[in-house]
This record gives structure tokens, C-alpha cells and sequence, in this order.
């Protein structure tokens, strides 16, 4: 009898030991924001204060846009910096790099932001075909030089890529472009991370840079966590950060405790 009383207290010990834990996990800390074409990473700037005020350690990568490769590695050699698990947050065509660089061991979640996630084999160019968006349809928005980089007309950027921000805002990101390598959206990805990895993600209800439906179809194959945010326009990061933010912190939040995917409210 005592020796099963024993025995019963062992295992309310052991509980009692481990429970704190399980009950009590800490939040990811570690944040890493990844741009898109045609910006660099200043446009993080109001979704880095709200996570830097929330106590998170958060680094922006400058992505030199010169080729997928070159992109993936510029966010590899940041993620590496990090002391521990990472949440990786792309935008745009940042979400493909965020894509193959999020394989990286230290990266425990993703958040795609009004972002593409093609599959291995697939790339952005022609899933983006598939599905137009208002820039798809737009003849001659994107230039191209002659050494094969883009940039989008600084006539027709304000309008299609941040209508929801202040003109004068809107109008000095489309005079500060970073022209962006041409083959960088036709390259097909060599790994798709969110095969791998919990993810979450942002629906601009009003991109017209990416489809809206195509942001969706992303992020249900990938069974992601997402939420839509209505009217947003493709800069939703600028023009909607606390949105955003508290999407990023959910992520840190829940990932430890691998909360099963599914569509947040």
C-alpha cells in the first residue's frame, strides 16, 4: 500500500514539475522582416517599433535583389546572427525568399505578408499569370532596363502599390525604388519551407500588386493561420502595422506550443 502511495506521489511530483512548462511557454523573441521587390527594408519601420516595444529583438534584412539566390543568402546571414528561434516574415516577393531561407534550422515559423509561397518547382511569375492581379493587367506599370532589372512606373506606384498611405509617403517609396532583377520572379524555388514549418499569414483585401485570391490560395494550401485585412493595399505592412504586428507576435507567441493551423478570427 505505501508503496503505491509512493508511487502515485512520483508521478503528481513529476507533473507538478513539468506542467509550469508546457502551461507557461515563452514567446519567440527573435523576429527577422524580409522586404519585397522594389522597396528595401525601411518600409518595416512602424511594424519594428510596435514588436521592439513589445520586448521582441527584431533585425530587417536589405536584400540586395540582384538575383533569388543573393536574397535568400543576404536573409540566411542574418537568420545566423539570431541567438535562438527565429520567426521569418516576408512581404511580397519576399515571401519566396522567405520560402527557400526559412529551411534554415533556427526559423521555427512563418509569416507571409500579402505575400507569394510557391511550391518547389513553382515560381511567383507564372502563378502570378494564373491569377492576375490590377498590376498584371496594367500594360507597361513594370519598366525594365536594359541589363534585365524592373522597377514600377513612378507614375502608376502610388496608386497601385500604397493608395492607402500618405501621398507624399507613397510617392517618396516610388522615387526610392530598388530596381529588382528581372529573373528574380520567374525563378522556380528549390525548397518551400512551409512544407516544413507552422505559418501564418496576411491577406491584403485590397492588393492590387498580388491577387488577393492568390494570397489565399497560398496560405489554405500551405493550412496556414491567416487572417484577411479588408481594403488593404499592398503596402499593408506600412499602412496597417499594428494589424500586422500583432500577427507577427501571435506567431512568436503560439509556435512553441505547435498550436495546429487553421484559419484565426
Amino acid at each position: 500500500m505505501f508503496s503505491n502511495f509512493r508511487a502515485i506521489l512520483a508521478i503528481g511530483a513529476a507533473l507538478t514539475a513539468v506542467s509550469p512548462v508546457m502551461a507557461h511557454a515563452e514567446p519567440i523573441k527573435n523576429i527577422v522582416l524580409v522586404h519585397g521587390a522594389w522597396v528595401d527594408g525601411s518600409g518595416w519601420k512602424s511594424v519594428y517599433d510596435v514588436l521592439v516595444r513589445d520586448g521582441y529583438n527584431v533585425a530587417i534584412v536589405q536584400e540586395p535583389e540582384t538575383s533569388l539566390a543573393a536574397d535568400v543568402k543576404a536573409t540566411d546571414d542574418v537568420i545566423n546572427l539570431m541567438d535562438g528561434p527565429t520567426i521569418l516574415v516576408g512581404h511580397s516577393y519576399g515571401g519566396s525568399v522567405i520560402t527557400e531561407a526559412g529551411m534554415n534550422s533556427k526559423v521555427a515559423g512563418l509569416v507571409y505578408v500579402a505575400a507569394h509561397a510557391p511550391d518547389v518547382g513553382e515560381d511567383e511569375h507564372t502563378l502570378g499569370v494564373q491569377t492576375p492581379s490590377v498590376l498584371g493587367k496594367t500594360a507597361g506599370a513594370i519598366k525594365k532596363t536594359p541589363d534585365g532589372f524592373t522597377y514600377l512606373d513612378p507614375k502608376v506606384f502610388p496608386k497601385l502599390f500604397a493608395p492607402d498611405l500618405p501621398k507624399a509617403q507613397a510617392e517618396f517609396a516610388a522615387r526610392s525604388q530598388v530596381m529588382t532583377a528581372a529573373a528574380n520572379f520567374s525563378t522556380p524555388m528549390s525548397a518551400a519551407a512551409w512544407k516544413h514549418k507552422p505559418v501564418w499569414g496576411i491577406v491584403a483585401g485590397g492588393d492590387q500588386i498580388i491577387s488577393p485570391d492568390l494570397e489565399r490560395f497560398y496560405y489554405k494550401r500551405a493550412k496556414a493561420n491567416w487572417i484577411e485585412i479588408p481594403g488593404a493595399s499592398h503596402a499593408v505592412y506600412e499602412s496597417h502595422p499594428a494589424e500586422v504586428a500583432r500577427v507577427i507576435e501571435k506567431a512568436a507567441t503560439v509556435v512553441g506550443d505547435k498550436a495546429s493551423p487553421q484559419k484565426m478570427n
